[in-house]
């Protein structure tokens, strides 16, 4: 049966909080934790105020990532706290999910656990792929398993197939609805399937690439996904969509948006409230 989180059948939107780079990245902000907190809840409150369906905080910034395994703790304590204040400010019929990049999945639930939180975006949860941290395993198991340990089974997994920013030659005759298949299979809560990355390249200079709005999304590999899992979980898009190509995408049950809510249409960017009421005002017209 579909999972119940989201206020709509379908095209709810979920708006990303990219956190700024924390502490103990290379990126780190100069002001510490005051500073990041300051922004993430002006954003939370941004979200609140246009009654987005749901939100994501990412640590996006955190450039460059590494595997879990080469994280401090400090990486999911900050997050906790994070997560704990658009936790606090949100409304709790709209829910609020955590992704620990990179493929920090456990530490993601823990996180999610901390702050109350009611899902994760994890990757490689099923087929094993590359990535420019290195290679990311399939982590099914032992992450469903560390989820029952903690006592964390409310927390649903979302999870990413054929994921962005990532080669996938080594299953390249491993379908995405076979991929979405296999994750059902494995227990998954919900599928996300997203374009070839997060922004183009949409220019250069002095050697400099800026991001702007992200790939979008394949509506072929959507209404794929959708006939192999069989309307059982949440199939969600997570990437690339705008008001204008919304209606490609408004049976996902959610549309997690980043990038274009941005200036300029640039995640790195701070968000554009008119960008942010038009993206509300054409999800309003579905489901």
């Amino acid at each position: 049966m579909r999972l119940k989180m989201f206020e709509k059948s379908c095209c709810n939107v979920i708006g990303m909080i990219h956190v700024p780079a924390l502490p103990g990245t290379p990126g780190a902000v100069a002001g510490g934790m005051k500073l990041i907190m300051e922004k993430v809840e002006h954003e939370a409150q941004l979200f609140k105020k246009h009654n987005v369906h749901g939100v994501i905080i990412e640590n996006m910034h955190d450039t460059p990532y590494c595997l879990e395994k080469d994280q401090g703790p400090e990486t999911t304590a900050c997050m906790s706290v994070l997560a704990s204040k658009v936790r606090s400010i949100l409304p709790r019929g709209i829910p609020v999910g955590v992704q620990v990049l990179a493929a920090a999945n456990r530490s993601a639930l823990a996180v999610a656990l901390a702050a109350n939180l009611q899902f994760v975006r994890v990757e490689g949860f099923v087929y094993s792929h590359v990535a420019d941290e290195g290679w990311i395993d399939a982590c099914a198991g032992p992450l469903l398993r560390y989820r029952h340990q903690i006592s964390a089974s409310h927390i649903a997994v979302f999870a990413d197939i054929k994921k962005k920013h990532s080669a996938h030659a080594v299953t390249a005759d491993v379908s995405i609805a076979e991929t979405a298949a296999a994750a059902k299979f494995f227990k998954v809560d919900g599928v996300i399937v997203t374009g070839s990355a997060t922004g183009k390249y949409g220019g250069q200079l002095n050697h400099i690439f800026f991001f702007y709005q992200g790939d979008p999304a394949s509506p072929k590999d959507l209404a794929d996904v959708q006939t192999a899992v069989q309307d059982d979980i949440p199939v969600l898009i997570g990437s690339g969509v705008t008001p204008e190509n919304m209606a490609e995408y408004s049976s996902a049950t959610g549309l997690i948006i980043g990038s274009y809510l941005k200036q300029d249409g640039k995640w790195q960017n701070d968000i554009d409230e008119d960008r942010l009421n038009k993206v509300m005002e054409e999800a309003r017209k579905y489901c």
